[in-house]
């Protein structure tokens, strides 16, 4: 008999992950299950692409006011039409996801339920008028917005990051709560294709908590300076409220003061929860507590479920949600066959399209931080992207990069916050995770190409171990 294992969540790139590769293992009959309308996973629908889409429009315009060579009138951004070519290229992108999981399904073992799936016991799901009972379930369910329970919160209108990217119209004003990846891209975009006056709300005393502090100082410079707008920093959200004028009124502590800050709009992008509210758990004994997901995907409450992508809460990043798939179906087949399970190790690899895409944070591997939390001999190198001319010459001066090498040269991290950081971010994974010396990467500059800022990072991490 085959091994039966159902996917819930098949259109999601978890799910598509693990599908494809179950799909591929022979003696296993595959149930794919997912009732997304119109489905294709929340990267394509809501998440990383129809994001980058509506900030390349704001890009535009960002471009042309910053750099005082130009003149005349500045252009308006089209709503409207941002929206329009947005919903196009997602529908196509959508839909080619769609395409790929009934192709799985027009194989012989493999079945495909475009309906919604909740467990009625043990490893025993409901799925439309039918229950099925598979060997093996994996869970793939993606997330949904997080808002956070603060008074009042339930009388106003908010305005989540989904709500932005279909949104043809805004007010004049805005509060922001939540500055993390969502916040940072999505405040911009807000600035200047909408042109509003924000003020944002930051816990800590700077943005970008995984970078070492350098990178968030220069990233809230960068924002109240290019795009005007006010971030309160160690601030915490209180209560809200409605105004008279049909606005909001968010009240914060700063500082041990309350103040009050008045807006047309409220927008949370306060991160995102594991979707796991429609599945039943309380019909199994599933607990979806601190931990219950173990790094080889594998539900610590039964050893025949995984729980991939964003639905674990562990990381929820696109590629490392297709990673824990892959990992998820192997370890499903590894179980099957009485082998040892392996664990899923991902060395940091984050990308942020900060200041429109123009300033993009990227990090891969270690930061100074992590390095010494680490116990790690290592050394630090840090340039300024103004000290390679070709950054001022294509009018995007501002920035750094921060390359972290160990006492055997080995490269252990790299940190950009800088035009073309985000391309730069495949190259020094590629060091990064084969180990490379930094003295042996070849020391050649392609000028004037802004990867200029990578061969000063090298060759003063070699110099450095050279003292």
């Amino acid at each position: 008999m085959p091994t039966h294992v159902a996917v819930v969540g098949a259109y999601g790139s978890a799910g598509v992950a693990a599908a494809e590769r179950l799909a591929d293992a022979p003696d296993v009959e595959l149930t794919l299950i997912d009732d997304g309308d119109p489905g294709g996973g929340l990267c394509i629908l809501r998440g990383c692409m129809p994001s980058k889409e509506v900030l390349s429009a704001a890009e535009h315009r960002f471009a042309a006011r910053h750099d005082d060579r130009l003149s005349g009138p500045l252009p308006d951004v089209d709503l409207e039409a941002v929206v329009a070519r947005k919903n196009e290229h997602t529908s196509s992108f959508a839909a080619h996801r769609r395409a790929a999981v009934e192709e799985l399904a027009e194989r012989d073992e493999v079945a495909f339920h475009r309906e919604a799936a909740r467990f009625v016991g043990d490893r025993r799901l409901a799925v439309g008028d039918r229950t099925i009972d598979p060997d093996y379930v994996v869970i793939a369910t993606g997330s949904t917005v997080n808002l956070p329970s603060l008074p009042g919160i339930d009388d106003v209108e908010v305005t989540t990051s989904a709500d932005v990217l279909d949104a043809a119209a805004f007010g004049d004003s805005g509060v922001v709560m939540g500055f993390g990846y969502v916040g940072m891209e999505l405040v911009p975009y807000l600035s200047e294709a909408a042109g509003m006056d924000l003020t944002v709300i930051e816990h800590d005393a700077r943005p970008l908590d995984e970078a070492d502090a350098p990178f968030g100082d220069a990233l809230l410079d960068y924002y109240r300076d290019a795009f005007d707008v006010d971030v309160l920093t160690r601030a915490r959200e209180r209560r809200v409220e409605p105004t008279d004028s049909g606005g909001v009124r968010l009240r914060v502590d700063r500082d041990g003061e309350e103040t009050a800050v008045e807006a047309d709009q409220l927008f949370a992008f306060t991160g995102r929860r594991p979707a796991l509210d429609r599945l039943g758990l309380e019909e199994t004994r599933l607990d979806p507590g601190r931990g219950w997901v173990d790094d080889a995907m594998r539900v610590r409450d039964d050893d025949r479920v995984f729980v991939v992508g964003d639905a674990n809460g562990k990381e929820q990043i696109l590629h490392v949600a297709k990673e824990q798939g892959a990992t998820a179906a192997e370890n499903v087949l590894r179980h099957r066959d009485g082998d040892p399970l392996v664990d899923y190790e991902n060395v940091h690899h984050h990308v942020v399209f900060s200041g429109l895409g123009v300033l993009p944070f990227a990090r891969v591997g270690h930061s100074a931080a992590s390095a010494e939390a680490a116990g790690l001999d290592h050394r630090v190198v840090t340039r300024e992207a103004a000290d390679d001319g070709v950054f001022k010459t294509k009018n995007v001066p501002e920035g750094l990069a921060r390359l972290v090498v160990g006492a055997d040269g080995a490269v252990l991290g790299y940190q950009g916050l800088h035009y073309h950081a985000d391309a730069m971010a495949k190259t020094m994974q590629v060091i990064i995770e084969t180990g490379t010396d930094v003295r042996d990467v070849p020391d050649r500059a392609y000028h004037p190409t802004t990867p200029e800022i990578l061969d000063g990072l090298l060759r003063e991490a070699a110099a450095t171990l050279a003292e």
